[in-house]
Order: C-alpha cells, then sequence, then structure tokens
C-alpha cells in the first residue's frame, strides 16, 4: 500500500490518501482538494473512492466537490443520513481499491455514524480511525446532542465508545498501523498524544480507554474535563452532511477594497502589535499572521455561525491564504467584504503598565479568558474573574468597569482578542492586555 498522510496544522487534522494498481482512495479529506490532486498526479494514479468516517464538527470537507470533479464514488455510512450523490459503507461493506481491500466497521462513540476503515493487504492492516481511536485517547462524545442527522446524549454516545473498544477491533493484530484523523491540539479529544500514528498494540498497551474498567468508570473519564464545544462545530456537521460548495467558487464571490472603512462586526486578522497601534472601531483583532495559530478555531468559537463580517487584511496578498483558512470551517460565506484599512482616523489599544499592574493588583479589574478546564486546573490570580473565551462576548455584561480591566490568558494570543471585544463592548472603559507578560505571574 502507498499511503499518505496530510496534515494541516492549525486544526491538528489528518487525513490519507491510498494508491494501488493505479488507483486512489481518500480518506477525510480537508476543504481544498488540490494537494489530493497533486499527489494523484504524482503517482499517476486515478482518484476513485472518497471515504468519510463520520461528518466532522471541526472542519468541512471537500469530499462533494472531488467527486464533482473527478466522480469518484462517495462512501459514508448509511447513518449519516449524507444528502449528497454517495454509498453507504458499513459492516459488511467492502471495496476494492487493486491489489488492497477496504472494509468498513460501525465504531459509534464520537458520533452516532462513525465507522473505522480497515485497509489490508496480504497480512498488512492499516486502520484508518477517523475520531474514533486517536493515539493515547478516544474521540469526544458530546458533540451530537444537537446536530446531524442521528443525535444522541453523550452519555448514550459515551456508552457507545466503550462498546466499540471492547468489541470492534478484538480480530486485528497488534501490528494492524493507527492512523487517527486528529493529533495532539485537537478539539475533537481531550488527551492526544504527539505523535501521527500508531499500532494497536502500542494502544492496547498505553491507551487509557482499552484499560480493564467497568463502564461506569470508562464513561466517567471519558465524559469529564472535555474542552470547550467552538459555536461552528453544530454548523460544520451540517455543512458536511450536504457537501460544501466548490472552494474557489464560494471565495470568488467575495468583495476587496484597499484604504477602506467599515461598520458592524469586524474580524482584524493582523498581528497584536500592529493591530494595537491603530485599527476601525469595534475590531475584534484573532490573529491569523502566523501559520500555525489556532486562527479558525477561535474565529469560529469567538463568531457564531451565519454573523457577517467584514474581514481585516494587512496586504492584499495576505487575502487569498487567509480566506482559505476562514473557509476550512466553512465560513467564508459570512465573509462580506475583505479590506486594508487607511493609515489615519483610527483608534489604538492602550498600553499597560505591567510593573504598576505588579505592584497593585487591587488596583484593576482582572479577567481570566482561559478555558474553563485551565481554569478549574488553577488561577494565576486571586479574584480573577473566569469569562472564558467561547463565551466572552455573551458574559462580558457581568464585568465591572469601575477600575481598568486587565486580560489574561495562557500565553497571550487569545488576551489579543479578548481585550479587543471588552474594548468593543465597553467603550468608555480602559481594557488592558496583559500579552506575553502573563509569563511574569506564572509560578
Amino acid at each position: 500500500m502507498n499511503i499518505k498522510q496530510f496534515e494541516y496544522k492549525p486544526l491538528s487534522h489528518y487525513s490519507y490518501a491510498i494508491i494501488s494498481e493505479g488507483k486512489m482512495a481518500v480518506i477525510d479529506p480537508e476543504r481544498n482538494p488540490q494537494q489530493y490532486y497533486d499527489f494523484a498526479k504524482e503517482n499517476n494514479a486515478e482518484i476513485v473512492a472518497v471515504f468519510e468516517t463520520h461528518p466532522h464538527a471541526d472542519f468541512v470537507s471537500s469530499h462533494l466537490q472531488i467527486h464533482q470533479e473527478t466522480g469518484a464514488t462517495l462512501y459514508n455510512s448509511e447513518k449519516l443520513g449524507a444528502d449528497y450523490p454517495h454509498e453507504t459503507f458499513d459492516e459488511g461493506n467492502s471495496f476494492q481499491l487493486g491489489n488492497v481491500t477496504l472494509k468498513a466497521i460501525n465504531t459509534p462513540g464520537h458520533s452516532p455514524d462513525s465507522i473505522t476503515i480497515a485497509a489490508t493487504h496480504g497480512k498488512e492492516t492499516v486502520l484508518f480511525t477517523g475520531d474514533t481511536l486517536f493515539i493515547g485517547d478516544v474521540g469526544r462524545p458530546d458533540l451530537r446532542e444537537k446536530a446531524g442527522n442521528m443525535q444522541a446524549k453523550r452519555e448514550e454516545l459515551a456508552e457507545m465508545m466503550f462498546e466499540t473498544l471492547a468489541h470492534k477491533f478484538t480480530s486485528f493484530s497488534d501490528e494492524a498501523v493507527v492512523y487517527p484523523a486528529h493529533g495532539a491540539g485537537s478539539l475533537c479529544g481531550k488527551n492526544l498524544s504527539e505523535a501521527a500514528s500508531s499500532t494497536l498494540g502500542e494502544e492496547r498497551k498505553f491507551n487509557w480507554a482499552f484499560k480493564k474498567q467497568t463502564k461506569e468508570d470508562f464513561m466517567e473519564t471519558l465524559l469529564e474535563g472535555q474542552p470547550i464545544i467552538p459555536a461552528y462545530f453544530g454548523f460544520n456537521v451540517g455543512i458536511n452532511k450536504a457537501g460544501a460548495e466548490n472552494l474557489q467558487t464560494s471565495l470568488e464571490k467575495i468583495p476587496f477594497r484597499e484604504n477602506a472603512f467599515a461598520e458592524g462586526l469586524i474580524v482584524d486578522t493582523r498581528a497584536e502589535d500592529i493591530f494595537k497601534k491603530g485599527h476601525l472601531k469595534g475590531s475584534i483583532n484573532i490573529q491569523a499572521s502566523s501559520d500555525t495559530a489556532k486562527f479558525e478555531t477561535w474565529l469560529g468559537a469567538i463568531i457564531k455561525p451565519n454573523e457577517a463580517f467584514t474581514l481585516v487584511v494587512d496586504n492584499k496578498n495576505d487575502s487569498e491564504k487567509i480566506l482559505h483558512r476562514i473557509a476550512k470551517i466553512g465560513y467564508e460565506t459570512q465573509v462580506k467584504e475583505v479590506i486594508t484599512i487607511p493609515k489615519s482616523e483610527l483608534v489604538s489599544s492602550d498600553k499597560l503598565n505591567v510593573e504598576d499592574f505588579k505592584n497593585h493588583l487591587e488596583n484593576y479589574t482582572i479577567v481570566d479568558i482561559r478555558n474553563q478546564t485551565e481554569i478549574d486546573g488553577g488561577s494565576l490570580f486571586e479574584n480573577a474573574l473566569a469569562h472564558p473565551l467561547s463565551e466572552l462576548k455573551d458574559s462580558a455584561a457581568e464585568i465591572p468597569t469601575d477600575k481598568p480591566i486587565v486580560v489574561h490568558c495562557a500565553g497571550g494570543y487569545r488576551s489579543a482578542a479578548g481585550s479587543s471585544i471588552l474594548e468593543t463592548i465597553f467603550p468608555n472603559a480602559t481594557v488592558y492586555d496583559l500579552s506575553e507578560a502573563v509569563e511574569q505571574f506564572k509560578k
């Protein structure tokens, strides 16, 4: 088997291509299909099939576009209830890709419609486990209570996951390779390994979910301490169930203006230091200046699905790259226009005197915008007010403004967004971003 793993770091997403005898299958593709086309061309292969292990919540897949552009057949579980042309792929179904046999295993737990794809060639077995089995963990069971064709309560899915781990992988040897759809940093699990692959034997030894334990203990461990659920997750399940619009067609609809002003909801993607020197009033600073920053996650956590916004970029050359990133979560349809801003008639952000803050904490209202699981692990400041960033737009009204407000996170990236949100909500208050100076207060 010729297998290629593709990684998109900001979403910690892995997708795959398998080639055998000039035929190629793609598994869990990301929004832009060009890399799969390039790989097929490099190997003189024809893309004949695309497999979806489930309707993903954290990114938009290009399965429908690949079907429309190549004629490849789409395969997924019947339980998914897909609205696009497809063939069902559940236990008992198989697909022959050259000399490789692909078989479906229904592995519910992360979602009711999750499948694992077992690829075999001779004695070699590879398991494409989607969001069911990760390296060191399993998929979270709390994303399908309000989204998807089949909805299930988290307790039901946690119980399904227990049964999946207990029974669905027993027929495979320790040598079977495990290829998941996500790695460390993904919000689809809580303790994912940095490793991009493993073997079933290694997972049986070291993955907590394979340890001998009662169903009740398993479910309690799985359900506790799961990370945030960004607002866009249910939205993406819906897009993936229907199939996303052609990427380029969707992006071409978005206008661009230079040296422009805008009103309403504005997302400024420039670096924090540039933003603070001058920005349009009411802008939220969600930085896309780093290729590895979790821009997509925080855009989809702060901005709700179907909320229209203006996008600010540093220069025209940045526009296409950032729009491609926005399209990873299907938010390009919400972009009213992309603009660069003039150098005058802008507002700036107040700069914190860190020494004064350090010596007179009592003179400030401190807002901790880390995730609840981080906050539960311990506060950096006594009497800090907990307002996780994903909830800040809705909870900010509870924050007193009689003192200067200092916003902090764990490293500085999120506090740039958080402080800009509070600047917008409280135009007459003094709002500071502790930014990277937060490191000085860690014990």
